[in-house]
């Protein structure tokens, strides 16, 4: 483990913990510009870890879902806070706090650190994903057919035209459910399911989870097949899966919008 890697997993995970203070207690939320919501603990984990990365790395770039930009390199750092605040809104464990660092806007590193459920998975290139410090892989599920299978929000799936599709997926699938991003793809990760489908997302949101999927073994694409950065930092897209059965949803996808025109 590199040691900017031992960094990452330390501060995600002190970042993380502070949210506990809030979590389940109706912290007060706020509705931000986007229309998504924001609480103390958002903004507080962040200003941690930030505060983390300043004093170990000074000058370093980085992105952060509620305190923005600074620094102009190609290489940063990328927080999310809490991915899910939606859920830790709710109560329910299920959000993360992420950190990921990027080489020219390549993740090289990522961090998932789940504090309401205590989980920490993580991944360097070339190293391996670990989940409690348990190296795993993905499934090896071949087809849709009898698969497990997440999503984001039903209606952000249908307001961007995914809904369709995730019901033919539906129909060859065991199961098929909605989780927070990041736990959606952890659990592919981690081999629990076979594919997680995030119809609109930013950087942050993904940065962490990708090099998380391919070194577990699987793959983490745009809904065309394509980087899920090409279009920079807002308004993408991503599915991870176990590689198996990746081409099989773009088939499908593709299929759905050829006969839509």
């Amino acid at each position: 483990m590199s040691p900017r890697l031992q960094f990452a997993i330390d501060a995600a995970y002190r970042g993380g913990k502070s949210t506990l203070t809030h979590f389940q207690t109706g912290a007060a939320v706020t509705i931000k510009s986007d229309s998504s919501p924001v609480t103390v603990a958002d903004l507080g984990a962040e200003r941690i870890i930030r505060d983390e990365i300043e004093r170990s790395f000074p000058g370093e770039s980085i992105l952060g879902e509620e305190h923005g930009a600074t620094g102009n390199s190609a290489s940063r750092w990328i927080i999310d806070p809490i991915d899910g605040t939606k859920s830790f809104v709710a109560g329910v464990p299920t959000y993360a706090t992420l950190l990921s660092y990027e080489v020219n806007g390549v993740p090289v590193l990522g961090v998932c650190y789940f504090p309401g459920l205590d989980e920490m998975v993580y991944a360097e290139v070339g190293a391996g994903t670990f989940w409690n410090g348990r190296k795993v892989s993905v499934t090896s599920r071949p087809e849709l057919a009898g698969s497990l299978v997440a999503s984001g929000g039903p209606n952000s799936m249908m307001k961007h035209g995914k809904q369709r599709g995730f019901e033919v997926i539906s129909g060859k699938a065991l199961a098929t459910r909605t989780w927070s991003d990041a736990y959606g793809h952890a659990l592919v990760a981690t081999g629990r399911i076979d594919a997680m489908l995030d119809p609109v997302v930013s950087r942050w949101d993904l940065s962490a989870m990708k090099v998380i999927v391919e070194e577990s073994g699987g793959m983490f694409t745009d809904f065309r097949g394509g980087n899920p950065f090409d279009k920079g930092d807002f308004g993408l897209e991503a599915i991870s899966s176990n590689g198996l059965v990746h081409q099989e949803i773009l088939e499908l996808y593709h299929s759905l919008e050829e006969d839509s025109r």
